[in-house]
């Protein structure tokens, strides 16, 4: 099936460049969308104006994962195909230099999460929802989130959200750790426009070098996590309770499971 349309825009100014994403209504991932993502990384990677990049999106939800309903972009991914070409470009996303700050105004679920995990911080309204609801959906949790989680707030807490399903709110979410700014939803492009600004005055070629050597070889070990969680999750898509799951979420209600 084709992917659903997207824009993407991107601006250097003040060497800060601004990567904005569009896919109406509820910003879900495509294999399309995160390789115009990564090919804008690389882009601002190569502009020596360009010192941090700020990652957002438009409309009420930041991103909300991807879509296995009926007609989505991923509904008839039996051969998972769809999947590790989409974790491909995750890989790609985190393979950049520059420090990536995310800004997430509303829902980041599944994918959504996973995307803003591959920037360094994130800068959240207090109406913005995060969820690893995997679970929920009979289904292993994917884009190198499995690694991610337990690196930024601990096992613990990543077990509790990737175990529950849970939606952390902005504020829980900054009492974790896994937002690094909490403002208001009217000041939330300022504020992240000024935290931007604090890295981008500084002397850009040791920002590369410290943050190479705070996220080390990130990428290959999202590579390695990817290979894995795909696996499991292609085992679990061909199970009753991932179709029931995927239905359930669809329809808001709890999932009827059989562990089949």
């Amino acid at each position: 099936m084709a992917e659903a349309s997207f824009t993407v825009q991107t601006e250097v100014a003040d060497h800060i460049g601004t990567i904005r994403f569009s896919c109406p209504p509820y910003n879900h991932v495509s294999v399309g969308l995160l390789a115009a993502l990564a090919d804008q990384l690389e882009a601002l990677d190569a502009d020596d104006s360009c010192r941090v990049v700020v990652l957002c999106a438009e409309g009420k939800v930041f991103c909300a994962g991807a879509d296995f309903n009926e007609g989505g972009d991923f509904a008839d991914d039996g051969d998972n195909a769809g999947v590790l070409a989409l974790y491909e470009q995750a890989a790609r996303l985190y393979a950049n230099r520059k420090p990536i700050i995310a800004v997430v105004q509303g829902a980041a679920i599944g994918a959504g999460l996973g995307l803003a995990l591959v920037a360094d911080f994130r800068i959240a309204s207090d109406q913005a929802r995060f969820a690893a609801n995997f679970v929920k959906l009979g289904f292993h949790a994917g884009f190198g989130i499995s690694a991610r989680l337990p690196e930024l707030l601990g096992v613990q807490k990543a077990a509790r959200m990737l175990l529950s399903g849970e939606r952390v709110t902005g504020a829980a979410a900054f009492d974790w750790g896994l937002v690094d700014i909490l403002a208001p939803a009217d000041d939330l492009a300022q504020t992240a426009r000024d935290f931007a600004a604090s890295i981008a005055e500084n002397a850009p070629l040791a920002v590369e070098a410290t943050r190479l050597t705070v996220r080390g070889d990130i990428a290959e070990r999202i590579r390695q996590t990817t290979a894995r969680e795909a696996a499991l999750q292609s085992d679990l898509k061909k199970t009753a309770d991932f179709a029931e799951g995927v239905k359930s979420v669809a329809e808001r209600r709890a999932g009827r499971f059989i562990r089949a």
